[in-house]
């Protein structure tokens, strides 16, 4: 038994779901595996205030080492004479 559609049950397989003109006009966000645009934005920045905090943390904890001290620290502006550790010649005992 073969049953043929009405323009009805086509109208309504065409547009999806059937949105009635006095119900509320909601709009479903864009998402990928439930990650919408402005959630990846707020974890985004969360993430980069932590790297931030991690990298200052590393910069002071390595600050003392020679090398991170020469090789970076000393190439900002303000640091190069306040990390400068150089011994005066008459202070020097050899």
């Amino acid at each position: 038994m073969v049953f043929s559609q009405t323009l009805r049950r086509a109208a309504a397989q065409s547009a999806g779901a059937y949105r009635s003109p006095y119900g509320p006009k909601y709009t479903t966000p864009l998402h990928f595996q439930g990650l919408t645009a402005s959630t990846a934005t707020q974890y985004g920045q969360i993430a980069a205030a932590f790297g931030v905090s991690a990298g200052v943390f590393a910069l002071f904890f390595f600050g003392e080492v020679p090398r991170v001290r020469k090789d970076i620290l000393q190439k900002l502006p303000f640091f190069d004479t306040y990390l400068d550790r150089t011994v005066a010649p008459e202070d020097n005992p050899f």
